[in-house]
């Protein structure tokens, strides 16, 4: 293994699908599985022992599930990229596994080439969604389900117009020409929108990168 190796750990409570994308990702350059987990308990000690850079984590899973073991792993091991592993886009784990400090998704299935570049995206701090699902990530965090209590401190009215445009996929240059501001002050206004609705750390920066625009990476998958 070089020192610029990526060492996997990829998480899921089905042994086949373990094996699949452990078996997929052998042949991809730069990438080593260095060990399995088959729960959320598991997975936090093999962390520990492994020093992992990123983990393929499963949402459902028994013992403890995917969001509370991201969540905790992500805060014991703030280094690790986590991206969440999901039989649906449509998930409903899916966008509090992103809060929880996921990177992003991987559908269960996708090809070993999919799963090996979205493992070198997250590496680089880079979100594995599309655009259009990371503005509609930052709308849904700021309108959640029923029962779910809102951001205690509520967007302003010009933070509620940018969040709504880049909902739609718009850049930060975009969304400052729609809306007639600096661009420098649209950037201001995502970060703001950002930590009243408590996204933080490696996905809230990434969130924020990928509102800036196509220089930084805007619609890699």
């Amino acid at each position: 293994m070089t020192p610029d190796t990526i060492r996997v750990l990829i998480v899921d409570d089905d042994a086949g699908v373990r094996q699949d994308l452990a078996a997929g990702l052998s042949g991809e350059v730069g990438i080593q599985v260095t060990g399995q987990a088959g729960d959320g308990e598991e997975a936090l000690a093999q962390a520990e022992e492994l020093s992992p850079d990123v983990v393929l984590m499963d949402l459902a899973m028994p013992t403890m599930e995917g969001i509370e073991a991201t969540r905790r792993l992500t805060q014991e091991a703030p280094c690790v990229a986590v991206p969440a592993l999901t039989g649906s886009a449509s998930d409903a784990q899916v966008f509090p596994a992103i809060k929880a400090c996921a990177l992003g998704y991987l559908l269960k299935g996708c090809g070993a080439g999919e799963v090996a570049a979205a493992i070198r995206n997250v590496f680089r701090e880079q979100l594995s969604l599309d655009a259009a699902s990371a503005g509609s990530l930052l709308y849904d965090l700021a309108h959640p389900a029923p029962g779910i209590p809102p951001t205690r401190d509520p967007l302003t009215e010009r933070e509620f117009e940018v969040l709504q445009l880049a909902a739609q996929g718009l850049s930060n240059a975009q969304i400052a020409a729609q809306l007639g501001i600096a661009e420098v002050l649209t950037g201001t206004h995502v970060g703001n929108i950002l930590g009243k609705l408590h996204v933080a750390g490696r996905t809230g920066t990434a969130l924020y990168a990928r509102s800036e625009g196509p220089e930084s990476g805007e619609g890699q998958v």
